[in-house]
């Protein structure tokens, strides 16, 4: 698939926004007033951001509207529920904490298991889909998940928690790589089940189907090298994940965990890319372009 910006932006963005949100509603760190008020601003700035950025990647962003009523069905309904009641119920529970200095623990272990559930709901439009074969797979939610949760501990200066989340979303990461690089043959599917030709005999491509570019090739068909997407994989790893963690492991200075943050920001958008770049879809047999 083309890898829009927005939808960059609003995976990595999003992510950190309600993993900060889960460690904020869990009472990490136990902050109250004027503070508090700075971490939630953080999160919601992320969160909210993020959501925003998706919209410019719908066709018709003035019907998002409509999402919410299929939540029955579409795990993108059920996202856009998830996030709408993991944001009012934590700002609820912030404002105790910011102008009342008290922290109501069931209505922020209730926000922490809406903000991981935004992120779920987030990670199954992605993992429920068999046109990419890559994507359908339980640790789709399993990385995007673990990534959320470690880049919250790093916001939320969680250290210890971070220092364990790290190498497990990098162990997933790793992991995920290399079982989507096998996942598309693995499928089955060839020019000949896509087209449904393949009864009457050898199916190949005569000629193109259109003579320009069209909407399916621009959006769902994008190929890159595997030698540059060896070298993505190689910046994603390092600075999501390895250089946090040295970072983390020096002595504790606010400037160095701003520099962690910041790097692994970086690596997660280089990972994020990577996810839509590669995504093998099916459609491009059609096309010849697989």
């Amino acid at each position: 698939m083309h890898p829009a910006p927005s939808v960059i932006v609003f995976t990595t963005l999003s992510g950190l926004g309600f993993g900060l949100l889960v460690w904020l509603g869990l009472g990490l760190p136990a902050v109250t007033g004027w503070l508090a008020f700075v971490f939630f601003l953080i999160a919601y700035a992320l969160a909210v951001g993020g959501l925003l950025a998706s919209t410019f990647h719908l066709g018709h962003p003035e019907r998002a509207m409509k999402a919410f009523s299929q939540w029955r069905s579409s795990w993108l309904s059920r996202e856009g529920v998830c996030a709408v009641a993991a944001l009012l119920v934590m700002a609820v529970y912030a404002a105790a904490l910011v102008f009342l200095d008290i922290r109501i623990a069931a209505l922020g272990w209730l926000g922490a298991l809406l903000s991981l559930g935004t992120v779920f709901t987030t990670s199954m439009i992605y993992a429920q889909l068999s046109t990419i074969p890559r994507w359908k797979t339980p640790l789709t939610p399993a990385l995007l998940v673990a990534i959320s949760l470690a880049g919250g501990a790093l916001l939320a200066g969680q250290v210890s928690a971070a220092l364990i989340l790290l190498p497990v979303a990098g162990v997933l990461q790793v992991l995920w790589w290399v079982r989507g690089d096998g996942a598309f043959a693995a499928g089955g599917s060839n020019m000949a089940s896509a087209t449904g030709l393949g009864n009457i005999g050898a199916v190949r491509a005569f000629e193109a189907p259109h003579t320009g570019t069209i909407y399916l090739m621009r959006e769902m068909v994008h190929q890159v090298g595997r030698k540059h997407a060896q070298k993505l994989r190689v910046i994603a790893l390092g600075l999501g994940f390895v250089l946090p963690v040295l970072m983390l492991l020096v002595p504790f200075t606010h400037t160095m965990a701003l520099f962690a943050v910041i790097s692994h920001v970086a690596g997660i958008a280089a990972s994020r890319w990577l996810f839509f770049a590669e995504a093998e879809h099916v459609v491009g047999l059609y096309y010849g372009k697989r």
